[in-house]
């Protein structure tokens, strides 16, 4: 089974929003912290926020606060990015990861396992 698995992702304008979901395995869920990442073009990965498997979360990205919440649904095993007010910077390839552990979620140097990425492109 793959660890996780992203969606969400799309087209929107400037000002819009979108919902990305991450998707995990019981176990990967229940047990490990797990992140949002994002890569524009020519850049590197920045991390976005990362989360406890007991919920509590920790933004990475000044750029979102304010704009990104993150959310976690037990029942389906899935994490969501509540995307608002998208700005043309935030177009990126958006990663969901997994860290090695349950804590230190803070520590961006933790998440080794990725999923495949899901696109977002803000237009102008």
């Amino acid at each position: 089974q793959v660890p996780l698995v992203e969606s969400g992702g799309g087209t929107v304008q400037a000002g819009g929003s979108l919902r990305l979901s991450c998707t995990a395995s019981d176990d990967v869920y229940s047990n490990y912290c797990i992140a949002w990442f994002r890569q524009a073009p020519g850049k590197e990965r920045e991390g976005v926020v990362g989360t406890y498997p007991a919920g509590a979360y920790v933004e990475f990205a000044d750029s979102v606060k304010g704009r990104f919440t993150i959310s976690r649904d037990s029942a389906k095993n899935t994490l969501y990015l509540q995307m608002n007010n998208l700005k043309p910077e935030d177009t990126a390839m958006y990663y969901c990861a997994r860290g090695v552990s349950s804590t230190h979620c803070s520590d961006k140097s933790q998440y080794n396992d990725w999923g495949q990425g899901t696109q977002v492109t803000v237009s102008s």
